[in-house]
């Protein structure tokens, strides 16, 4: 997805509009708990490889996908989405590449998302 931007500005816009006289703490409030919770959930993808506990595993994919769109982080959601999707099918064999491809990307979102709330 080489064409689909980190952080989708127009998600980061609806979510200003939500509280537009808050000088950005809503939107502040929202990155705050995502930066929190998402290295979270991928410990969770991590915890649940170990153990073999494929119901974790999605439950935690599906919650990164669904945290990042809120965001407009829609290269994260899609590694999300297709960790979700292959778990579902085929189990855990195999996600290794998956799993490091949503890290990476959580981390590209994690920084860009940083710098747009504190610019």
């Amino acid at each position: 997805m080489p064409d689909t931007p980190v952080i989708d500005l127009q998600a980061i816009e609806v979510l200003r509009s939500l509280n537009p006289d808050d000088n950005g703490e809503f939107l502040k409030e929202i990155v705050g708990i995502f930066l929190e919770d998402t290295p979270q959930r991928i410990a969770e993808l991590d915890d649940s490889l170990a153990t073999a506990d494929v119901a974790k595993f999605v439950r935690a994919a599906h919650s990164i996908k669904g945290s990042s769109a809120n965001l407009g982080a829609m290269v994260l959601r899609g590694a999300a989405e297709r960790l979700e999707h292959h778990s579902k099918q085929n189990g855990l064999s195999n996600t290794g590449p998956l799993i490091a491809d949503l890290k990476l990307e959580y981390e590209r979102a994690a920084k860009e998302i940083r710098a747009i709330v504190n610019s």
